[in-house]
């Protein structure tokens, strides 16, 4: 059973969550929380594997309690929910080390099947948002570019056209097809270009290579 925690200031909200969640089978919500504050206290006692977060909450938001919850040892895997309206909030929750992010009306199914994909160690990479959000609020001042290609700049031809797939929002299935590579090499390309640049997960990544300014 993969243990998720829901943080949300509205009880309605948490409900839902919980309800859809717990339909799946192999999800248990082992607790839920109001606030940020509740959420890194949550987290703590409860060492839930994923935590879905609300970007937007009375007293600690969830971008402070995101810092806290992945600066911690063995941090869960976080999933910020947020509205479009909140584009730029879930970007610097990218920023902090959160796998992805879920819209409010996500539909059941694509909620549970989240879970279960970051709870299995991917990151959640929406072709369709999940890259329209890094595209538009990344600061691409030449400073930052300047640094971001100076990183990129120690990978090899290939692993560079991995992480460019990946900027674009493809799996690693899309990737290997595209590059003509089985899954499992690009599996092994994805855990060594993220070793060499010193990211988190393949959302990091994909920032990183927008910080740059390639011309995706």
């Amino acid at each position: 059973m993969i243990r998720v925690l829901i943080v949300d200031d509205e009880a309605l909200v948490r409900s839902g969550l919980r309800l859809i969640l717990e339909a799946a089978g192999d999800i248990v919500v082992v607790g839920e929380a109001k606030d940020g504050a509740e959420a890194i206290s949550a987290v703590a006692r409860l060492r839930p594997e994923v935590v879905l977060m609300d970007v937007r909450m009375p007293g600690t938001d969830g971008l402070s309690a995101a810092a806290r919850v992945l600066g911690a040892p063995d941090p869960p895997r976080l999933i910020m929910l947020t509205t479009f309206d909140l584009d730029e909030y879930v970007h610097e929750a990218l920023r902090l080390g959160a796998v992805g992010f879920l819209l409010k009306d996500t539909p059941p199914r694509e909620l549970a099947a989240a879970v279960r994909t970051v709870a299995g160690g991917q990151a959640m990479l929406s072709p369709s948002v999940t890259k329209r959000l890094i595209s538009a609020f990344v600061d691409r001042a030449p400073s930052r570019a300047e640094t971001a290609r100076r990183r990129l700049a120690s990978l090899t031809g290939r692993e560079e056209d991995v992480i460019r797939a990946l900027a674009r929002g493809l799996s690693n299935a899309e990737v290997g097809r595209e590059l003509h590579l089985t899954e499992a090499t690009v599996k092994a390309h994805v855990s060594r270009v993220l070793a060499k640049l010193g990211l988190a997960n393949r959302v990091q990544a994909a920032i990183l290579v927008h910080d740059a300014d390639l011309g995706l």
